[in-house]
C-alpha cells in the first residue's frame, strides 16, 4: 500500500482493439540506413511478397547525388554484374549501382502479444500484428556477377574445333529404373532440407505497389488504425476484469506448450526435473552430465530422497568406475541409431566404449591410439568417448576426469562386489568380440597406486623434500668419500705402474672438471689428458708452475681466438667439443695436457675479448648448462661488428625473433635500410653456429 501511494495514478487513458486491419498488418523492420539512403523520403522502386511464407523482397532507389555516395565503386559493381553491354535483363540499366534490393525474414515465430498503438486525444487504439519481419540487404547481384563470369570463361574455351563439336554430339545413355519409394523414404524426402527449399521456391511472386508516406492512399490506410466505432457492441472484448484482460492481451502459447518436450535434454530445469519420476531424473542427469559421484547426485535430487532407491535405479542407467558412476551406453546410443561421425551402428559404439570404460577400470590412464586399434572405430568416435569420462594430458594420454571415490567403496561394498561381477562379464564379452591379448587384459603394476590418489598440499612436499635430502646427504658424503678413497688408490697404482703418468688434481669444491668422455675414441693412446709416451710439467697443490702458466695461457689463448674468428658465437658445449679436437691433434707432451679446467676456459674466453650473452631461454628447455652458456667476439674488426653486436643485444632479451623484427631494429640501429638478402648475410656471418641452439 506504501508504495502504491508513491505512485499515484496521474491519468487514465481509454484503450480500444481496432480490427479493420486484422490479419494485414505486418511490421517491417529496417536496417541501419547507410548515409546515402533516408527513410524519410524514400523511393521503393518495387515490392513482391509470397503471403505463405511471409516473405518480402523490396526494391529501394539509392540517392547517387548524395555526397557520401562513392560513385567509382557504383559504377565497378554495375560492371562487374551486367558487363559493358545493356538490355532488359540488366540490373542496374544506368551503369551505376542506383538500388539496393532487401529480403525479409521472420524475426519472432509468435507474434499474437504484439501490437500496434496509436495515441490520439486520449485514446489508445491497438492493431494486432499479423507479423514482424526484419528486412536485411540482398546480396544476389553477386552470384549473377559470377554466372556471367563462368558463362563468359565457357565461352572462350568451348569449341576448339568441329571434330570436337561432333565428338561431343554423341554421347553414352544409360537407362536406369527407380525402386518403389517407400513410406518411410518418403517421409524422409519430404521432410528433407532439399525438399522444404524447392517448395519455398516453387511459390510464386506477388508484385506489390508501394504508396509513400504522404500519398493519400496511406492516409486513408492509416485511418483504418483508429476503432471504427465505440459503443459497447464493437468493444465487448475489453469490458473484463482485470486478470480476464491480460489473458486477453498476452495469451499462453500454444504452440510452445505443445512444443516443450516431456523430458529436458540439454539445459536442464531443476524445477521441471523433480516433477518427474526418480528413475527419469537420474537417467537423465546422467545422460547429461555422463560421470557423477554418488555425492553429487544425491545432492541434485533434493533433500528427503532415499539413497536406496537411488542406488536401485542408478544401477539400471550406470556403471560403477574408480567408485564414480559412469552412463551407460546404450543409454547414449540407443538401438537403431548410428554415430555422426562415422555412421558406425549403435551396436559397434556402445561395444567401444564398454572397452573404453573397462579400462578405466583397469587403470587411471589410457591411450588413445590403443583403443583405435582395438575396436577399430575411426579417431572421432573414439574422441567421444574419451572426452565423455577423461581428460587428455599432454604426453601422458587421457586420464580419468575424477578422483577415486574411496567413501563411496567403503560405505557401499555389496555394490562395488555386484558392479566387479558385472565388469567380469562385460570382459568376458570384450574378449571374445576384439580377441584381447594378455597385455590388454593384465592391468598396470602400478594400478593400487593409481587407485588411491593421495593429495598432498604444498606444505607437505616441502617438508618431504627436506627430509628426503637430510636422508640422503648422508649417503652421497659417504660415496663421494669412498670414491675419493678409490680414486687416490688408482692414482697411487697407476703411478707405480706408469710413472711418467701425471694427473692433475683439483681441490675438492670447485667447478666440475671438463668432461671428454665423448671424445675418448679420437685417440685411444691418450690416457687422461697425457700421452703415455711423454711426461707433463708437474702440477703443485693443483697449480701449474709460474713460467709454464704463461706459456699455457698463450696456447689456450691462440686457441680461443682463432676459434671465435671462425665462429663468432658458441655455446660453452661447442668450444669444450672444439678444444677436445684440437687437444687430439695435438703431438705427444703439448703443454695443454696439463690439464685445462672449466673455469680456465672460460676465463680466457672473456680475456680475448668475448663477452657471455644471456640468453633468456625457457624454463621448460632440455638443453645443458654447458649449452646455456652462450658466448660471442664482441669486436672482429670487421665490417659486420655494430651489425653483430645490434644482434646479440636482441638474443639477450629474446631467444626466438622474427626476421622482419630483426631487419627493422637493424636498419633503425645502423641507420642504413637493408633488404632480406644483407639480412640473410649478416645473420649467416655472425650467427652460423648459433642457429642450432
Amino acid at each position: 500500500m506504501a508504495n502504491e501511494e508513491d505512485d499515484p495514478i496521474i491519468q487514465e487513458i481509454d484503450v480500444f482493439l481496432a480490427r479493420s486491419l486484422l490479419e494485414k498488418l505486418y511490421l517491417f523492420q529496417y536496417p541501419i540506413r547507410p548515409a546515402s539512403m533516408t527513410y524519410d523520403d524514400i523511393t521503393h522502386l518495387s515490392a513482391k511478397i509470397k503471403p505463405k511464407q511471409q516473405k518480402v523482397e523490396l526494391e529501394m532507389a539509392i540517392d547517387t547525388l548524395n555526397p557520401n555516395y562513392c560513385r567509382s565503386k557504383g559504377e565497378q559493381i554495375a560492371l562487374n554484374v551486367d558487363g559493358t553491354c545493356t538490355d532488359e535483363t540488366s540490373t542496374y540499366s544506368s551503369k551505376l549501382m542506383d538500388k539496393q534490393t532487401f529480403c525479409s525474414s521472420q524475426a519472432a515465430s509468435n507474434v499474437s502479444r504484439y501490437a500496434a498503438a496509436v495515441y490520439k486525444k486520449g485514446e489508445l487504439h491497438l492493431t494486432p500484428l499479423h507479423g514482424i519481419l526484419q528486412l536485411r540487404p540482398s546480396f544476389t547481384y553477386l552470384d549473377k556477377a559470377d554466372a556471367k563470369h563462368r558463362e563468359r570463361e565457357a565461352a572462350n574455351e568451348g569449341g576448339d574445333s568441329s571434330q570436337d563439336e561432333a565428338e561431343d554430339d554423341v554421347k553414352q545413355i544409360t537407362v536406369r529404373f527407380s525402386r518403389p519409394e517407400t513410406e518411410q523414404a518418403r517421409q524422409r524426402r519430404v521432410q528433407s532440407y532439399e525438399f522444404l527449399q524447392k517448395r519455398q521456391a516453387e511459390e510464386h511472386w506477388v508484385h506489390l505497389h508501394y504508396y509513400g508516406l504522404k500519398d493519400s492512399r496511406s492516409e486513408h490506410e492509416r485511418q483504418y488504425l483508429f476503432s471504427q466505432g465505440h459503443g459497447l457492441a464493437e468493444n465487448t472484448e475489453l469490458i473484463k476484469s482485470p486478470s480476464e484482460y491480460l489473458m486477453m492481451l498476452m495469451p499462453p502459447s500454444v504452440e510452445e506448450e505443445n512444443d516443450k518436450p516431456m523430458a529436458p535434454s540439454n539445459v536442464l530445469s531443476m524445477a521441471q526435473l523433480r516433477t518427474l519420476p526418480l528413475a527419469d531424473q537420474i537417467k537423465i542427469l546422467m545422460k547429461n552430465v555422463k560421470v557423477m559421484p554418488f555425492a553429487n547426485l544425491m545432492s541434485l535430487l533434493g533433500s528427503g530422497t532415499d539413497s536406496t532407491a537411488v542406488l536401485r535405479c542408478v544401477q539400471q542407467v550406470a556403471l560403477l568406475v574408480q567408485g564414480n558412476w559412469v552412463v551407460k551406453s546404450d543409454v547414449l546410443y540407443p538401438k537403431d541409431t548410428s554415430s555422426p561421425h562415422s555412421g558406425v551402428p549403435a551396436e559397434v559404439l556402445c561395444r567401444g566404449r564398454d572397452f573404453v570404460m573397462w579400462k578405466f577400470t583397469q587403470d587411471r590412464w589410457v591411450v588413445r591410439k590403443e583403443v583405435a586399434a582395438v575396436t577399430k572405430l575411426c579417431p572421432e568416435d573414439v574422441k567421444d568417448f574419451l572426452e565423455h569420462m577423461s581428460v587428455a594430458r599432454i604426453n601422458k594420454g587421457w586420464e580419468f576426469m575424477l578422483p577415486y571415490d574411496e567413501d563411496f567403496v567403503k560405505k557401499h561394498p555389496d555394490i562395488v562386489q555386484r558392479q566387479h561381477m558385472l565388469w567380469m562379464g562385460i570382459q568376458a564379452k570384450l574378449e571374445k568380440v576384439y580377441n584381447l591379448l594378455k597385455e590388454h587384459l593384465a592391468p598396470k603394476k602400478q594400478e593400487a597406486h593409481s587407485a588411491h590418489p593421495l593429495l598432498v598440499s604444498g606444505e607437505q612436499r616441502v617438508n618431504m623434500a627436506k627430509a628426503k635430502a637430510k636422508q640422503n646427504y648422508g649417503q652421497l658424503e659417504k660415496e663421494f668419500q669412498r670414491q675419493k678413497a678409490e680414486m687416490k688408490s688408482n692414482d697411487t697404482s697407476a703411478k707405480t705402474d706408469v710413472p711418467n703418468i701425471r694427473i692433475k688434481e683439483e681441490p675438492v669444491g670447485a667447478e666440475e672438471p671438463m668432461d671428454t668422455s665423448a671424445f675418448e675414441g679420437l685417440n685411444n693412446r691418450l690416457v687422461n689428458g697425457l700421452h703415455p709416451a711423454e711426461g707433463s710439467p708437474e702440477p703443485v697443490n693443483g697449480h701449474l708452475p709460474g713460467g709454464c702458466i704463461d706459456h699455457v695461457a698463450q696456447e689456450l689463448k691462440a686457441f680461443v681466438s682463432s676459434t671465435f674468428k671462425k665462429q663468432f658465437v658458441l655455446t660453452l658445449s661447442e668450444l669444450k667439443r672444439l678444444f677436445n679436437l684440437h687437444l687430439a691433434s695435438l703431438p705427444p707432451g703439448h703443454t695443454l695436457f696439463s690439464g685445462i679446467s672449466d673455469k680456465m676456459l672460460q676465463d680466457m674466453v672473456l680475456d680475448t675479448g668475448c663477452k657471455q650473452i644471456l640468453v633468456p631461454f625457457p624454463p621448460q628447455t632440455a638443453a645443458s648448462p654447458d649449452e646455456l652458456k652462450v658466448y660471442a667476439l664482441w669486436e672482429a674488426g670487421d665490417t659486420y661488428d655494430q651489425h653483430r653486436q645490434v644482434l646479440l643485444e636482441i638474443f639477450s632479451r629474446n631467444y626466438r625473433v622474427r626476421r622482419n623484427v630483426i631487419q627493422s631494429q637493424l636498419s633503425q640501429e645502423c641507420g642504413e635500410d637493408l633488404n632480406k638478402q644483407e639480412v640473410d648475410r649478416v645473420l649467416k656471418v655472425s650467427f652460423c653456429s648459433f642457429a642450432g641452439l
